[in-house]
């Protein structure tokens, strides 16, 4: 059920998160404003979008979603990409992309204060 401060804030939270601070994050990623790395941006737009409900699969695992995930899917994705990243910690390739999910992850799922 929606409430008049999800109104006012900008709808419901994505994760933990305010979705008007989503928003304005995902704003400032898509403006080139963030990490230095664009691969690393790229992974933490992604999430976002997801996040938002904008996406038809989840970014990691692939999963289909109709809406906006919950907080347990978004921690699984957290789980999986984790998984991911410790699996190719000894190969050669650059791993910002999926260090800037991560990333996003851990800031909607609340496990950090900032966004990366």
């Amino acid at each position: 059920m929606r409430t008049p401060d999800d109104e006012r804030d900008g709808g419901p939270p994505v994760g933990v998160r305010p979705r008007s601070e989503v928003l304005s994050v995902l704003d400032a990623l898509t403006t080139g404003r963030g990490a230095e790395s664009p691969q690393f941006r790229a992974g933490q737009a992604v999430v976002y979008e997801w996040a938002l409900g904008r996406a038809e699969s989840s970014p990691v695992t692939a999963r289909s979603v109709r809406d906006a995930p919950d907080l347990g899917l978004m921690t699984a994705e957290l789980d999986a990409v984790t998984v991911q990243l410790e699996d190719t910690g000894n190969l050669p390739g650059n791993t910002d992309y999926l260090r800037g999910l991560r990333a996003g992850l851990i800031w909607l799922c609340g496990y950090g204060a900032a966004p990366g």
